[in-house]
């Protein structure tokens, strides 16, 4: 149902209209409820206005409630919170837009701190329930002092984006804004997803102070699943994190322990005997191996929108082609076998243990790379 102001703020300029969003999992117990503050704020405010309920699935009359209320009800078939939002991202009319949940913790009825960065230019606000306020008993103490401080604290971590509450569900953000954010993702990971692109693609985000309530109905969120969904979207999504800071802790420590190894194979404390060269192979062909696999995994994110093509890109896409990782991979396959042979005509009844490991490393690691090469030639041949 599309709300008509009943006067606008000024009479020469027009406010922007907006959509009210709130997916909806049998939520009879208060979907009406949130649809009638809703379209009483917009009827309250000047904004001209839609409320759109999107039913994920209802089995209690909850789409029936919601239309009665006033509520334009669309339907999504693929269950989940990112889906059912994305779906009536798609069918809102709005220039700006509001998201929130339809059991009655958010209040919708009063939006005008939410909205009122956006017309200051703000691309987007988010609610922050601590800063507001939240009700005894309407946030478990685990995702009150565990779960969502450590999810924002990931963020701030991989984007440098500073919010205060980074999986409060009561959102607006502009039109702009929500076509910039390209989001894909299905579950409660959306939340993240969008902070993470707000950040990488530079808009301007507002932390907006609201009260949080105990809801009312069942809740939706598990705790362990929907955790896990979103340190994997967000580790996924940051491949320096993932791969190339391991890679390169690896790669050094793997060095350090070869160099040290050539002199002498092993290190013996008394009973104990210890061969650290063949731990330095294995950590220097690790390591090596994640930073490659950090240069495809950057090819990738940028290519789906989850990461920016930053200088580091652009270097990587001008000189780190299949061709770069063919010829660097037959060289160092060539140096391995050279050593090998030398090692065998030289000195073939005592083998140095240390120049094989190294020798051995070059060749393992020549052939990944011929392998890594293709995959990201693939890869890039795609975007």
């Amino acid at each position: 149902m599309t709300v008509e102001a009943s006067e606008p703020s000024t009479p020469t300029q027009t406010r922007p209209f907006i959509s009210i969003v709130m997916p909806c999992l049998n939520e009879s117990a208060s979907v009406a409820t949130c649809v009638s503050k809703a379209t009483g704020w917009l009827a309250r405010s000047g904004y001209q206005g839609e409320v759109v309920v999107v039913d994920n699935g209802s089995t209690d009359g909850s789409p029936e409630l919601a239309s009665q209320a006033g509520a334009r009800v669309v339907f999504e078939p693929v269950r989940g919170y990112g889906s059912a939002l994305r779906r009536g991202f798609r069918e809102a009319k709005g220039d700006w837009l509001v998201m929130g949940d339809c059991d009655d913790t958010y209040e919708f009825g009063d939006l005008d701190a939410l909205v009122a960065p956006l017309d200051s230019g703000a691309d987007m606000s988010i609610g922050n329930r601590f800063a507001g306020g939240i009700a005894p008993g309407a946030m478990t103490w685990s995702h009150r002092y565990i779960g969502t401080p450590a999810i924002s604290l990931l963020l701030r971590v991989f984007t440098g984006l500073r919010v205060g509450d980074s999986q409060c569900g009561l959102r607006a953000f502009t039109r702009d804004a929500l076509d910039r954010l390209a989001l894909n993702t299905d579950g409660m990971e959306l939340a993240s997803e969008m902070i993470l692109k707000a950040a990488r693609r530079g808009l301007v985000v507002a932390d907006i102070p609201v009260p949080y309530a105990e809801r009312l109905g069942e809740a939706k969120l598990n705790t362990f699943r929907d955790g896990w969904r979103h340190l994997r979207f967000l580790v996924l999504a940051s491949p320096n994190y993932l791969f190339t800071v391991p890679g390169v802790l690896f790669t050094v420590l793997g060095l350090i322990i070869l160099i040290a190894a050539i002199p002498s194979s092993r290190i013996e404390v008394g009973s104990w005997t210890w061969q650290p060269v063949f731990a330095g192979s294995i950590f220097v062909v690790v390591g090596i191996n994640a930073l490659m696999l950090g240069f495809a995994s950057r090819l990738y994110t940028s290519a789906v929108g989850l990461t920016n093509e930053d200088a580091l890109m652009r270097f990587y896409k001008r000189y780190l082609s299949l061709e770069f990782f063919v010829v660097g991979g037959i060289v160092l396959i060539a140096t391995g076998f050279v050593l090998d042979v030398v090692l065998l005509i030289v000195d073939p009844g005592e083998l140095n243990i240390g120049i094989a490991a190294i020798a051995q490393t070059l060749i393992v690691v020549g052939a990944n790379a011929g392998l890594v090469g293709a995959l990201t030639s693939l890869l890039d041949d795609r975007r």
